[in-house]
């Protein structure tokens, strides 16, 4: 006996292949998510000379001159230590600029050299381009339900803090 399909529900949209439930369903576009994160990042690479990481780094440099990298690594959700490379690479490349903090020493700040700057603009086949195609597609509501779900998971993960005071996982407001 075939087993059918149940009918997709409304603003499901059914894939080719076995029904798989909403939890593999949801991870499966999870996955398909983080592939393409990979590939446009290594495309970006070859085109633009800079991963989507390290674009990242260079669009939230530019936004925040002066930055350490703990403030870099809060904003990111990951441990300082994971920035190290990223920012090794971007300083050596001549893209951002460390200086030490007048304020403590110990700490240091970050900018964009002129090169980083000239990077530091909207870009076609980055990550961040194809986000804001899709995002510019969707209603407000439905980017802030989406925010939720993924801060949620992240948080779940262990990838976000908790915010102390409500017990929520931590969000930022959403940029359009």
């Amino acid at each position: 006996m075939a087993s059918e399909e149940p009918a997709p529900q409304e603003g499901e949209r059914p894939h080719k292949g076995p029904p798989l439930g909403e939890v593999l369903e949801f991870m499966r576009l999870l996955w398909a998510v983080d592939h393409g994160l990979q590939s446009t990042s290594k495309r970006m690479e070859s085109t633009l000379g800079l991963t989507g990481p390290q674009r990242l780094v260079v669009r939230l440099v530019g936004r925040f001159p002066g930055i350490t990298a703990g403030t870099l690594a809060q904003i990111l959700h990951v441990h300082p230590s994971t920035l190290t490379g990223v920012l090794k690479r971007l300083e050596k490349r001549g893209l951002i600029e460390r200086k030490s903090d007048p304020l403590d020493g110990r700490k240091a700040l970050f900018a964009l050299t002129d090169t980083g700057r000239a990077l530091d603009i909207p870009s076609e086949g980055t990550v961040e381009s194809a986000v804001q195609r899709v995002l510019s597609r969707m209603s407000r509501t439905r980017i802030l339900c989406t925010q939720d779900v993924l801060t949620a998971l992240a948080q779940e993960l262990g990838g976000v803090p908790m915010d102390e005071e409500s017990g929520d996982a931590a969000r930022k407001p959403a940029a359009r």
